[in-house]
């Protein structure tokens, strides 16, 4: 069953459609969210939040659009406004179990341990962003949005994604280490 099938399901008062869309998505949107707010417990309410907007909303949803982005761009948006609502970032040496059990994949031992080490390094990194930074890159990372899904899912004016997603790269770049290499997605 695709998206669509699913939203209108839940349009109709079917909520096994909410069931379907929560299978697919709620993972990694809580992990989206997580690398956003830097606590896992406040990332599950987000998303526990954005699917009961969903709901509550669901017959505003315009059927024309992707469902996907617009799932993620209200995760982010509820991310930010949570960070912002509590000015306090968490210590990712704090965190380490969690962020081990939401970002471990890895193939073989050796590989393993270097994606380990290349996890703590970003990670770290990204907790010097500010919270905007954070999302837009794991908007564009992570969830894999194109600049115009995220210009949609922000609400934001293209100029400003581009900016944002490159003061965020430029950050990133310095903090860990590497001036001198530029990888644009």
């Amino acid at each position: 069953m695709d998206d669509l099938q699913a939203v209108r399901r839940i349009k109709d008062g079917d909520l096994g459609g909410l069931e379907i869309l929560m299978e697919r998505y709620q993972v990694r949107a809580v992990r989206a969210a997580f690398l956003i707010l830097h606590d896992e417990s406040a990332a599950q309410d987000v998303v526990q939040e954005a699917f009961i907007r969903i709901c509550q909303r669901i017959h505003q949803f315009d059927e024309s659009r992707a469902f996907e982005p617009y799932f993620f761009g209200s995760v982010i948006h509820a991310s930010l406004n949570t960070a912002r609502g509590n000015h306090k970032f968490v210590s990712l040496d704090e965190k380490s179990e969690e962020i081990e059990h939401l970002l471990d994949r890895a193939v073989s031992v050796e590989s393993q341990v270097e994606f380990s080490q290349l996890q703590h390094e970003i990670l770290a990194a990204l907790s010097e962003l500010s919270p905007r930074q954070r999302a837009a890159i794991v908007q564009r990372y992570y969830l894999e949005m194109s600049e115009k899904e995220m210009t949609l899912a922000l609400d934001a004016a293209p100029g400003t994604v581009k900016w944002l997603l490159n003061a965020a790269r430029e950050r990133l770049s310095r903090l860990l280490g590497r001036k001198g290499e530029s990888n644009d997605g």
